[in-house]
């Protein structure tokens, strides 16, 4: 099956989890109004995305069963996805609070859910109700199996872990008080693996293993020991695209530098500048202005963080493909599931 066609059958299901969703409504005896608002939301914030975390999920169950998503029946197929749609509700839901934390203005190509005429700080609200509607569907589609205490326990540690991730990154990164004092490696660290590995990376296999029977917490310990530094290399990934890749490559402009980020490559810069580089970073780092990103990114170059992020890269991949080869794969886990992963994010360009 292509990837355009694994979208669009991903995508069917999601237009019959907003009628569900809806019909809760109905059910309530919500006025339409309040009805038509909430489908609007559901609409405009889930689906626009590229979908990786959801179809990872269907992905995944089909390679711990041994098979391909195009050919799980319509029944199993629609109940795994209709997991993958409950991480990417929960992506919705950070998305929608985040770019009104951040003052964003522009989200998936579109203006930013709150920016939209009329919503303003109900979007507040209706991130969490984005939030709530995880829930609805998973009682609704997964009440009478044995596994779903698991995915209710999963998704409110791993939310609450993002959270984390977020306040830290919030209060190290100030855009309006530039401090990079508050920098560091360590907390980049942090701030990526809480933020973006657990959620991204982890939450998709675990909810894909525990559909599966695969509910041991040996082989769950073995899939985060994997899952989380690959979702830091990742974000480190990421970070150096932001300030290295072209707009043309990565799709968007980099704009980490005049945001002030806690991005792992000026974290790189701090550790290896001498006074003077020191000075111009606090001088130049987090300013609105193109000239002062120019200086920082020259001073990254001058600094080599090219052939450190590469030699890095390569380290990385080296430890996590042998950590692949030694999973115990005995009660059912795939080391194909995780090379899956790797193989997706190692060179990637955008």
């Amino acid at each position: 099956m292509s990837k355009e066609s694994a979208r669009t059958r991903f995508i069917n299901v999601f237009e019959g989890i907003v009628d569900e969703l809806t019909d809760i409504l109905v059910s309530y005896k919500m006025p339409q109004e309040a009805i038509s608002w909430f489908k609007n939301n559901l609409n405009y914030n889930t689906p626009g995305g590229k979908l990786n975390r959801g179809l990872s999920v269907v992905d995944t169950y089909a390679i711990l069963n041994n098979t391909t998503s195009d050919k799980l029946d319509d029944v199993t197929y629609r109940k795994v996805a209709i997991l993958g749609w409950a991480i990417e509700l929960l992506q919705a839901y950070f998305l929608v609070a985040d770019d009104m934390m951040d003052q964003s203005k522009t989200r998936r190509g579109q203006p930013c859910w709150y920016l939209k005429e009329g919503v303003g700080n109900i979007a507040i609200n209706d991130s969490f109700m984005l939030d709530g509607a995880i829930y609805e569907i998973l009682r609704k589609h997964f009440r009478k199996d044995s596994y779903y205490v698991d995915l209710l326990d999963l998704f409110h540690e791993v939310t609450f872990q993002t959270e984390l991730g977020q306040l830290l990154d919030l209060v190290t990164a100030d855009e309006e008080h530039v401090d990079l004092d508050k920098f560091s490696l360590e907390k980049h660290s942090f701030i990526v693996i809480f933020k973006t590995a657990f959620y991204s990376f982890y939450l998709p296999v675990a909810l894909a293993m525990y559909m599966s029977g695969i509910n041991n917490e040996k082989d769950l310990k073995q899939v985060k020991d994997v899952l989380i530094p690959l979702g830091e290399y990742f974000q480190i990934q990421d970070d150096f695209l932001d300030c290295f890749g072209t707009p043309e490559q990565i799709g968007k402009i980099g704009t980490d530098i005049k945001d002030n980020k806690c991005s792992w490559v000026v974290n790189q810069a701090l550790l290896h500048a001498t006074p003077e580089q020191r000075k111009l970073l606090d001088d130049n780092y987090g300013k609105k202005d193109d000239e002062s990103e120019a200086r920082c990114k020259q001073l990254f170059k001058d600094l080599g963080i090219e052939k450190i992020y590469h030699d890095y890269e390569e380290s990385i991949v080296q430890k996590l493909r042998q950590q692949i080869d030694q999973i115990d794969e005995s009660r059912g886990l795939k080391k194909d599931v995780l090379t899956a992963f790797l193989n997706k994010v190692y060179k990637r360009s955008k």
